[in-house]
Order: structure tokens, then C-alpha cells, then sequence
């Protein structure tokens, strides 16, 4: 699971624009909220990470919704603590350079210059280290989990080769594409304010906000990882009333809470297909993109946005291989990557698929202008490829991940049973 996709689901969650309320007083800051194993929790660490799902999730940062916000967040809160003590119990390190190399990499992917994403958190009155903070957790955490599974951890050809022979066994049957926020309810007496926490999820989901940002801020399932995916799954893997949901739901609708073992889940259908049976149009292509060096006013074009203009069709009267192409995007700067990798065409916007559809093999396409740039695309090869069984790499993923969520919730129960915690209101 890949630290680089909960990045830029933060990212995108700080562009959101907000006018921040007040700064809390320093006295209430220091306030104390709970104290876990010894480690304090203060109302200045609440504010600052409801404020950061307010802003991800485009809630309004009124007194009054924060305040509604603050029983579920700091629970999140006590459980990243008890995460991050056994990550130092165990002298497992995540480093200040591990997190900035990785946020530099987000910036780099979003084309955004170095200090953008520590800038739109401070402009929105939340604390940079917030975000570093919850990143550093989780991080450790996999690792954490990766030591608790030892030998477990790797999957072997045998594991590989069950679980195909299952899949064989299903084909023609019904999978789903499935994503999940998981809210944990320990205690039955704390039910009501979990399911209040999800409405106000739910609400603002239903009115627009990013799904994979809210579940990279606020599940806590393992699955926060890659944004709440859970990849295909079939009927026998799910909750039952997570599949009778899953059944009458349309692509794209978001759950009401179900009631699930351990808590609540509030699902997302992405897609649903027969197993064995999903076949699709897959490219390998390679790109230049040339760049503005300010945004394109069509009917005013700087000389600067000419000249790339001439450069781009010069590139596309000339190139005559993909590594030629991903040569002149290096020169350009890599400003977006030479070889985006496979492509599936049935994924993209209708009208970059309708340009790939009709570009021949190994030939240039004409010069595609966007308001900060110019793209040159070649189609290196194309084939019909079946997705209904998923890949080597896909079963090998799908096998680990359902290790580390057992693991993660097991250990969890186990470090919130011996806990020494003091909860204040």
C-alpha cells in the first residue's frame, strides 16, 4: 500500500478553500483532552485536525460543526496515539525525510511547486504538522503490521494459486468495486455518536466531496491507505449487510452507516462485473507535454506560449518513435511523466479517449492544448485484455491487504485493552 496515493488524496484535500474562524486562544489550547499511556492529547491537537477534515470534506468551519466533530475526532486521535506508541515500543522509524521526500513527490505529480501544500494548510489556519503527524502514523503503522504478520507478509505462489482457482470457480458471478469509510464503535454506549459522525460524512459525500479524501483522512480501516479502496470483491467477502446495500445500489451512490462487526461502514459502488468477463481496450503510450509558462488566454497568447506552440508541432511533424517522444518530454523537464504506463481507454474522459481511439499506432498525435501546456501522444502498442481475473501483482495485493486488516484490528483491540486512558470532557 503505497504512501504516495494518501499524499495526494491530501493534496487535493488542501485546495479546498476555506476561511478559517478565529485562531483557538492559547489558554484553551494547552487545555488537556485525554491522556494515553502518559501522552497528552490537548484541544489545540483536536482543533487543528477537525479543522483539516472540515476543510477536506467542505463542511462549513462554524463553531457549531466543529464542536459536532470533536467527540468522533478525538477517539481517531487516542487511536493514532496508542498506533504511534507501538511504533516507538518497536524502534520502527519514519523519518522527517521519508515524509518530505514523499510530500516533494505529491507536489511534483500535482504540479505544484515545492512549499505549496505547507502554504495552503497554513492559509487555511491548520497546522502543518498536523498533516505530517497523521501521515507518520500511519506509515509506522504498516510497518508495525508488516513485523506482527513475519513470514505472513509474503505471498507465496501456493496463496497465489488458491485464490486463482477459487476466482475460476466464481466465473459468470457478480464482483464489486467497492470503497469504504470504517467508523470503530469499541463501546455500544458510544453507537449514536459514531452514527451522528457518519451523517455528516454521508451529507457532505452526497453534496460533492472526494470519497477516496475522506477515507484517506478518516476511516479507520487500513484501507485509508489507497482511499478507501477495496478493489474488486466478491459476494462471500463482504458483510452480508454490507451485499444486501451493495445489491440495490446504483454506480456511484453513496451508503447510509451499516452496521458492521467492530462499528460502521459507509460504502461507495464504484462498479460491478461478471468475474471472468470484462473486457476493455489497454494502450501503452508515451507523451510530451511542453509548458506555459503562464495560463493560455486563447485570444491572446503570450510569445512565449508561440513559440511552445511551433516546438510542439515540430515534435509532432517529426517524432517518429515513443522513446524519441519520452526523450524530448525529459527535455522539457518531466514536467508529467514520459510514460504515464498502461491505459485503459474505457477509464479516461470521453475526449481523450476519442483522440487515442483514432491515433494510429507509432504515429504522433497533433499538438493538444490545455490552458498551462501542450501534450504530444503516441500510441506505443494496443490490446484487448480480460480484467475479470485480476493479475498476479492485483492477487498478491488483494492477499496482503486482508492480512494487514486483520492484523491491524486484532493488535488495536489488544492495545486498547491494555490501555491507561484518561479521557477528559
Amino acid at each position: 500500500m503505497s504512501p504516495r496515493i494518501l499524499l495526494a488524496l491530501f493534496a487535493l484535500a488542501t485546495l479546498l478553500a476555506a476561511a478559517p474562524p478565529p485562531p483557538v486562544p492559547d489558554q484553551d489550547a494547552a487545555k488537556i483532552v485525554a491522556i494515553v499511556n502518559g501522552d497528552i492529547i490537548s484541544r489545540e491537537d483536536v482543533d487543528n485536525r477537525r479543522r483539516l477534515f472540515a476543510l477536506s470534506t467542505g463542511l462549513p468551519l462554524s463553531p457549531e460543526v466543529l464542536d459536532r466533530l470533536t467527540p468522533q475526532i478525538t477517539k481517531q486521535l487516542i487511536d493514532e496515539r496508542l498506533r504511534l506508541q507501538e511504533v516507538q515500543r518497536r524502534r520502527i522509524l519514519v523519518s522527517d525525510k521519508d515524509i518530505a521526500a514523499a510530500i516533494a513527490e505529491v507536489e511534483q505529480r500535482n504540479g505544484m511547486a515545492p512549499g505549496t501544500l505547507r502554504d495552503r494548510l497554513a492559509s487555511d489556519g491548520v497546522a502543518y504538522r498536523t498533516l505530517v503527524d497523521q501521515i507518520r502514523v500511519q506509515l509506522g503503522w504498516t510497518r508495525v503490521l508488516r513485523q506482527q504478520l513475519g513470514a505472513q507478509s509474503q505471498v507465496t505462489a501456493a496463496d497465489i494459486a488458491e485464490q486463482l482457482q477459487v476466482l475460476k470457480g466464481e466465473v459468470g458471478q457478480e464482483e464489486f468495486r467497492v470503497g469504504e469509510i470504517f467508523v470503530p464503535v469499541e463501546n455500544p454506549l458510544a453507537t449514536e455518536e459514531a452514527r451522528r459522525f457518519a451523517d455528516a460524512v454521508i451529507q457532505q459525500l452526497r453534496a460533492g466531496a472526494p470519497f477516496a479524501v475522506v477515507a484517506a483522512q478518516f476511516s479507520q480501516s487500513q484501507t485509508a491507505l489507497t482511499g478507501g479502496d477495496l478493489g474488486w470483491v466478491q459476494a462471500p467477502e463482504l458483510d452480508p449487510a454490507v451485499l444486501r446495500v451493495l445489491n440495490e445500489m446504483p454506480p456511484g451512490a453513496v451508503s447510509n452507516p451499516i452496521a458492521v462487526p467492530g462499528g460502521l461502514d459507509v460504502v461507495t459502488l464504484r462498479a460491478k462485473r461478471e468475474i471472468g468477463n470484462d473486457m476493455a481496450t489497454v494502450v501503452s503510450l508515451r507523451q510530451a507535454f511542453l509548458p506555459f509558462t503562464s495560463r493560455l488566454d486563447p485570444a491572446n497568447p503570450t510569445d512565449q506560449q508561440k513559440q511552445v506552440l511551433q516546438q510542439a508541432q515540430q515534435l509532432s511533424a517529426s517524432v517518429q518513435t515513443c522513446d524519441a517522444l519520452e526523450a524530448a518530454n525529459k527535455a522539457a523537464g518531466s514536467i508529467r511523466p514520459g510514460n504515464p504506463g498502461a491505459v485503459r481507454l474505457d477509464t479516461i474522459s470521453a475526449a481523450m479517449r476519442g483522440v487515442l481511439e483514432k491515433l494510429p499506432d507509432n504515429k504522433p498525435s497533433q499538438p493538444l492544448v490545455s490552458d498551462d501546456g501542450i501534450l504530444v501522444i503516441m500510441i506505443c502498442s494496443r490490446e484487448q485484455k480480460n480484467f475479470g481475473i485480476p493479475s498476479k501483482e492485483e492477487l498478491t495485493s488483494k492477499i496482503l491487504n486482508d492480512r494487514i486488516e486483520l492484523a491491524s484490528r486484532q493488535l488495536m483491540r489488544d492495545l486498547e485493552r491494555r490501555a491507561q486512558l484518561d479521557q477528559r470532557s
